[in-house]
Parts: structure tokens; sequence; C-alpha cells
């Protein structure tokens, strides 16, 4: 295992509760001594990780995607023999995983992308895992996978490329789920009228409704903390996926509006001075007259919606 972050750290512990002997890298040595501890063979470069394997091999990269990614694997490529394998579990591009695979046959190492998603919670409930790549190579590192996932959560989804563009589309997926949570739940808190109990409201959705899902459970969990959740920042970053899934269905014609505007709603996220509001409100100003708020005016505001528990409005009446 080569990258021991809060995935490759608890996927390599997995394995070892799992029976599979498992070599460890990380640039980190904290973290090397750390799988280590959790019953892993430290590693203090990837030559000594390949050299502590018996052929043939099996090295799964668990790194950020890109560059990083990128200069792992042909560094490794330098290391392997003919009927080693390499496993990207990274969010890679799947363009990308069809050139390594294509880069690497001629050296007789095979290449195989596995889309992996569970999170922190994967160590306990397993690994969805969508693996890509030639069928004997994916047969031979099959128990590995086994292993890592829930009952039926290991699928064999094509050749490569297919692993890494199934999770992408399923990330793509993950990002309009998330926002449609969201926005309803900011839509009940604005219903002051009705004083809801979000917690409560989540933990009912989960019990026989149609929206209850395993990121409802998280809102859930989330939500029954309120003094730790009046401190999360509503800054929300995109990895890469989202926007990969939006070019690809720019590129195929296929209609994907919802995961679109999730995409856009996490750029505007990180924006407190968003020039297009601004300018909205500029051009109001001009064409009707509409008020505009200063950036005292704008603090102010929000004093007296906290002092009053309501929401207050520099326009008292009339919309153009």
């Amino acid at each position: 295992m080569v990258g021991l972050g809060r995935m490759g750290g608890n996927m390599s512990k997995r394995l070892v509760e799992h029976g599979h002997e498992v070599v460890a890298f990380d640039r980190n040595a904290e973290s090397v001594q750390a799988a280590g501890a959790d019953g892993a063979i430290g590693a203090s470069s990837l030559a000594d990780l390949v050299g502590k394997l018996e052929p043939p091999r099996a090295v799964w990269v668990m790194v950020p995607s890109g560059d990083p990614t990128t200069a792992t694997i042909n560094e490794l490529a330098g290391l392997l023999s003919p009927g080693d394998t390499i496993i990207d579990g990274g969010n890679s591009n799947y363009h990308h995983a069809m050139q390594l695979s294509a880069e690497l046959a001629p050296k007789g190492i095979a290449f195989v992308d596995a889309g992996v998603s569970g999170g922190v919670w994967g160590l306990k409930n397993g690994y969805c895992l969508m693996v890509g790549g030639a069928r004997e190579a994916v047969a031979r590192i099959e128990p590995v996978f086994l292993a890592l996932a829930p009952e039926d959560g290991y699928a064999h989804v094509g050749p490569s490329g297919a692993g890494h563009f199934t999770k992408m589309i399923h990330n793509g997926i993950e990002y309009g789920m998330l926002q449609a949570y969201a926005e309803g739940f900011a839509l009940l808190e604005s219903a002051t009228e009705f004083g809801l109990d979000l917690h409560q409201v989540a933990a009912l959705w989960n019990h026989g409704s149609v929206v209850r899902s395993w990121l409802l459970e998280l809102a859930e969990m989330a939500l029954a903390k309120p003094e730790e959740f009046k401190h999360i920042r509503g800054y929300v970053e995109d990895s890469g996926e989202g926007r990969w899934t939006v070019q690809e269905s720019i590129e195929r014609a296929v209609a994907t509006p919802v995961i679109t505007a999730s995409l856009y709603a996490r750029f505007e996220s990180r924006d407190d001075e968003r020039m297009a509001a601004r300018i909205v409100a500029a051009l109001r100003n001009q064409f009707g007259g509409h008020k505009f708020l200063s950036e005292s005016g704008a603090a102010e505001v929000a004093r007296q919606k906290d002092m009053d528990g309501g929401v207050t409005a520099p326009e008292a009446a009339g919309s153009q």
C-alpha cells in the first residue's frame, strides 16, 4: 500500500485484519509507524517496498490524483517486473487510467483502476469497489477486493478506465444528492414560525421515508451536535470528479442539469463577496431604483435579523 492517509491507512488495517500481508509506505514516517502498529510491514521507500514483496507483486497506489499518482506509478514501473500489478485506487481521471494501462502493457505490468467509495467509515463497514482492468489481472488480486468490500460491494465493471469512469459518475450523483439535502434543510430552517428541530426531521426521514439514505444518516449525526455545527463554514470544495462528470456530459450530449447546478453551487460557496450578486444589485438599482446595501448596511441587516429572529429586507414593498 503506497499512501497511508485517511483512506490508505484504514484500507491497510482492514486488509491485515482479513489475513493479508501488507507492506506499507508513505512519505510521512509517522504514518508508516502507525501502519506497522496495525500489523503492516513498514517500508522506507518505494524500492524498499518492492523488495519486500514476493513476485508476482501487487502494489496499491492511494495518493492524490494527478501528478502525485503519475510520479508514483512511473517510479514503480522502473522497479516492478513482468507479471506484477499496479492498482490505482485514487480519484484519477479515467482517461489517465487508460493511458497508464497502455504505457505499462509493453513492460508486462498489469494496471487496474479501482474506484473506491466508503470514506472514513470503510474500515468498519467496508468499501464499495468499482474495478476496471483486464480480467486476468483483476481475478488474480480479487481476494484483496473481497476483503476490502462488504458483501456484494465489489464488481469488475469493465476494461481499463471503467473503474474510474464509474466512480466519477458516482461522485457526480453524490454532488446532486448533497445539494438537494442542503437546500431542503435550508428551507426547513427558514420556516422560523414552526420552530422545526432539524435533527428530529433528519432522524424521522431515516425511518421509512423515500428520501432515507446513508447521507441523510450522516446529516442526522451532524445536526445532533448544534454547538459544533454552527462553527462549520459554508465553503465547499470540489475534488475534480464533479467537474469531469459535467465535462463528460457535454462531450456526450447527455443532459445533467442537477449535477451541473450542484457543481456551480460549490463554486458559489467559496465567494463571500459574490461579483454576480453585486452586479445584479447594482443593475436593479439602476433600472428600478431598488436599494442596495453597503458593507455596513449588510452588517446592520444581519444584526437586526439576529435580534428579531426573522428576515429583514431592505425593500419593504414592491419588486421589479
